[in-house]
């Protein structure tokens, strides 16, 4: 019996319009900045107008991307609410994939922004095995106190009683042919830089908290010490990395790539035992990769950050399945290691249009 699951951060699929950008110009889009706009009603139907134009091409981009990856199930993250997934999914996905994914399960969680986790399902697997959802429950009321998490490294950022997943922990029971999977969709918090230091470290805590609550939520349901043998998967956006392809020089004078290990990661949470195991490990240590961050010439690195983990007893049912990583969609300034290149899909950009700035992740499972 087999699976195809896939994870794919698609990037603020949105049905609001930004207009901080009027008060704050870190916030303002780019483009706008080249004109002199001073009326803000003005200012506001130019930023409507920019961003109807720009996201037909960007969800027909992403709807391209996750045609490609063709998954029965797909976690999604930065999702805005259930209207724009369902406008999504009829408007553009439809088009690329047909009758697909009928199932969709999204529920409010923390972030700021307002953007969510969310999954789509098909009622069957490409095999003809029926997915059946048990039971959906979110995780976003979970504060550091009631898992006991809170901590002297926490308490320079947080309180005791704030909510450890910065978006939710979303988990659904379900039956691939009449068989228990149990599946667990998170977004951690984002490495964000403040007063220009190292956003990463001075977020690390909080991805910290967040995996440890994923752990024992799991641990929780299943009972700790008895979570080996048990088909679950962890998917999503986890904004942090144990390894890293260094990227030096410029599309001039030719670009060096360096596989580099990182001493702490959040992730070390998940692997330090074994309680579960990232298969994408299986690819080459410089194709990894599903994410490019650039900050000039002096700052490029690609990174994985979207995850598919297994359980120790599906990983080793699945020891010779290697994850795909959906290229296609990446904009034109993403560097490629050699060997790595692909097609673009039809009006990728330099910089946008683009499906995302991350990669979708796939595998295909054989469960129990």
């Amino acid at each position: 019996m087999l699976l195809r699951l896939g994870t794919f951060n698609i990037e603020n699929l949105m049905t609001r319009f930004d207009f901080s950008g009027w008060r704050n110009q870190l916030r303002q889009d780019r483009v706008l900045r080249l004109y002199d706009v001073q009326d803000k009603a003005i200012y506001q139907q130019l930023e409507q107008a920019r961003m109807i134009a720009e996201t037909d091409d960007t969800r027909q981009l992403s709807a391209l991307a996750i045609a490609e990856a063709d998954a029965d199930i797909l976690c999604l993250q930065e999702v805005d609410n259930m209207p724009a997934l369902e406008a999504f999914e009829y408007g553009y996905l439809y088009r690329m994939v047909g009758n697909g994914y009928r199932q969709k399960y999204l529920v409010e969680g923390n972030d700021s922004r307002g953007i969510d986790v969310a999954v789509l399902m098909r009622e069957n697997t490409r095999t003809g095995e029926r997915i059946e959802v048990v039971d959906v429950r979110s995780h976003a009321m979970l504060t550091y106190q009631d898992l006991g998490l809170f901590n002297d490294e926490l308490a320079l950022t947080n309180q005791a009683y704030d909510k450890i997943f910065k978006r939710d922990c979303l988990e659904l029971d379900l039956k691939i042919g009449g068989k228990p999977f149990s599946l667990y969709v998170v977004h951690f918090k984002s490495m964000s830089a403040r007063d220009n230091g190292d956003g990463r470290t001075g977020t690390m805590a909080i991805r910290v908290a967040e995996a440890r609550a994923v752990r024992q939520i799991i641990e929780r349901r299943f009972g700790t010490g008895r979570t080996a043998d048990r088909d679950f998967a962890i998917c999503g956006d986890m904004n942090d990395y144990q390894e890293k392809v260094q990227v030096t020089g410029t599309r001039r004078e030719g670009y060096r790539f360096e596989p580099r290990q990182e001493d702490v990661s959040a992730l070390d949470v998940f692997t330090d035992d074994g309680f579960v195991l990232n298969p994408v490990q299986r690819r080459d240590v410089m194709d990894r990769w599903t994410l490019y961050h650039a900050r000039g010439p002096e700052e490029q690195h690609l990174c994985q950050l979207d995850y598919i983990w297994l359980s120790p007893a599906l990983a080793e049912r699945n020891r010779d399945a290697i994850p795909e990583i959906v290229r296609g969609g990446q904009p034109y300034r993403t560097v490629f290691p050699p060997g790595q290149e692909v097609e673009r899909f039809p009006r990728v950009g330099w910089d946008r249009p683009k499906a995302s700035d991350h990669c979708p992740v796939v595998m295909t499972l054989e469960l129990a």
